[in-house]
């Protein structure tokens, strides 16, 4: 048997296992952190991540740090207090925060010393150094903590900086272990070959994990709601496209040109998500993997809490699993049976228009996830099943004209969307979307022979009615969905209940979902 470290979680497993056989569950596409071990790097390394009860936590070791934590002695005595359960928060006040207690060597000068924000400092109780602590300071004070005639700093919190004021009794040190640096990546790749054969020692990290802005289990703030939702609409299929890699940032380009309000300034340390509100990437969800100072074309939307190694590793083109903390709550799209478990799930009372028959949720107030979560309460607007259609669009075919479509109907955002009807003659049906008149709808997949009955189309720029959208119940070897000749016609789909169709009312406004 050998052991391996899944998401910091301690696997024992059999000699020569494949990553498949440990990761079943991720889809290959996503990529995964691969990490061998190095000890000659490891005793050399200068940062160290804790695993805490309110987040992860790095630190950035002096030579102080280094030696203490090469030590073995002392990691076994981490280790014995983490496997017990017992390093846990202390005290806490407005300058510090400690975890206890330890057994250590130092020896305390008995005096006074000046700290620094952020300062991770180890000292003892009553100057007895099995009654020892790790300290981290929350502000610039000058104190006494027991520590050695240096004061005992042994380095200083480089990321995940928030987590010291989430601190609270009954936090605890859940595990601490090797957080690499860019010098290590040598010894670290990312792969999404599940033959890959495991070694002894390795670590693998499968995910990276977000925690939104202004969200916390004891406060929701929602001063920054609606940038929070646009990262979490970015997110909702539970992965993030590096679309750019750069040696401070990775760039997820799947939301860009949509408009995102300026909600909160801030610096972007390492694990810093934020969401750029100006400019021709406006929409664009970035994690940074150093410190880079703040911008007034970004909001800060989260932070990771975990996986930075895998943001740090990541390659342009990569595809990369993440979850969010909170998940989204969006009932839009959903039958109303679904919308009332996932709102009980979450604690949310559901105040709903009508019960009768099957319904699907169109409209839900509050819109946004924080402002929910934290009001405790959603009032939903529902149409009959018979008002909502089902489509399949072809993004293989037409990925631009379908990328257009779905933003004007709301598909973009929502797992809804809606058009109104306005022309019905014979077998065509056609809706107009709202198309703004700076959005250019190029030829793409226009026809060439017969189209199909049931087929979707968009009208293209070679004719006025540009955006024009339609659909026929029959076949036709003229003219195609909006009653425009082929050259003129993008094909984008198909409508999936047609038996629909025919109940349709000029007028109306349609529902649809994609299948």
């Amino acid at each position: 048997m050998i052991t391996v470290h899944l998401d910091g979680q301690k696997k024992e497993i059999k000699k020569k296992a494949k990553l498949g056989s440990l990761i079943p569950g991720l889809p290959q596409k996503y990529s995964v952190a691969i990490i061998r071990p190095s000890k000659s790097k490891e005793s050399a390394t200068k940062n160290i991540r804790l695993i805490t009860s309110a987040g992860e936590v790095v630190l950035e070791l002096n030579p102080a740090g280094m030696a203490i934590f090469s030590e073995d002695l002392f990691k076994k005595s981490v280790a014995d207090e983490i496997s017990k359960k017992k390093l846990l928060v202390k005290w806490t006040d407005r300058q510090t925060v400690s975890f206890g207690t330890l057994k250590t060597s130092i020896v305390s000068d008995k005096k006074h010393h000046r700290y620094e924000k952020n300062d991770v400092i180890l000292g003892c109780g009553g100057y007895d150094p099995e009654n020892s602590f790790l300290i981290f300071s929350k502000m610039p004070h000058f104190a006494d903590h027991g520590g050695d005639e240096s004061g005992g700093v042994i380095g200083s919190i480089v990321s995940g900086r928030s987590t010291l004021e989430r601190w609270r009794a009954k936090d605890s040190i859940s595990s601490f272990e090797r957080i690499i640096s860019r010098e290590d990546t040598s010894d670290s790749f990312t792969t999404t070959d599940r033959d890959l054969i495991l070694e002894d020692g390795m670590e693998i990290i499968t995910h990276v994990q977000i925690s939104a802005k202004g969200y916390s289990q004891d406060k929701i703030s929602t001063d920054a709601s609606n940038s929070v939702e646009h990262m979490l609409i970015a997110l909702k299929n539970g992965e993030f496209k590096s679309d750019m890699c750069s040696s401070g940032f990775i760039r997820d380009e799947s939301m860009k040109k949509s408009i995102v309000p300026q909600e909160v300034k801030g610096s972007r340390l390492e694990g810093t998500v934020t969401v750029r509100t100006k400019g021709k990437l406006t929409g664009s969800l970035y994690i940074y993997t150093k410190d880079i100072p703040g911008s007034p074309n970004h909001t800060v939307t989260g932070r990771v809490v975990h996986g930075i190694e895998l943001v740090k590793l990541i390659s342009q083109g990569e595809l990369i699993s993440v979850k969010t903390t909170p998940a989204q709550i969006d009932l839009r799209g959903l039958s109303l049976k679904e919308a009332i478990e996932i709102s009980d799930e979450n604690g949310i009372k559901v105040d709903y228009d009508d019960d009768t028959g099957e319904r699907i949720v169109i409209e839900q107030i509050p819109p946004n996830t924080m402002e929910i979560l934290k009001t405790g309460i959603v009032s939903i607007k529902t149409v009959p099943l018979s008002n909502v259609i089902g489509i399949k669009l072809d993004d293989i075919k037409a990925p631009k004209t379908c990328a257009i479509f779905r933003e004007v109907t709301g598909l973009r955002w929502y797992k809804i969307g809606m058009m109104p009807i306005i022309f019905k003659f014979e077998d065509v049906t056609l809706f107009q979307p709202k198309v703004s008149t700076k959005i250019t709808i190029n030829n793409e997949n226009t026809p060439t022979e017969e189209i199909p009955a049931n087929t979707l189309a968009m009208t293209n720029d070679s004719r006025k009615s540009t955006g024009l959208v339609g659909v026929r119940t029959s076949p036709n070897s003229e003219f195609g969905p909006t009653s425009e000749p082929f050259f003129a016609t993008n094909v984008i789909g198909e409508i999936i209940d047609a038996d629909k169709i025919s109940s349709l009312k000029e007028g109306e406004i349609i529902y649809i979902r994609e299948s």
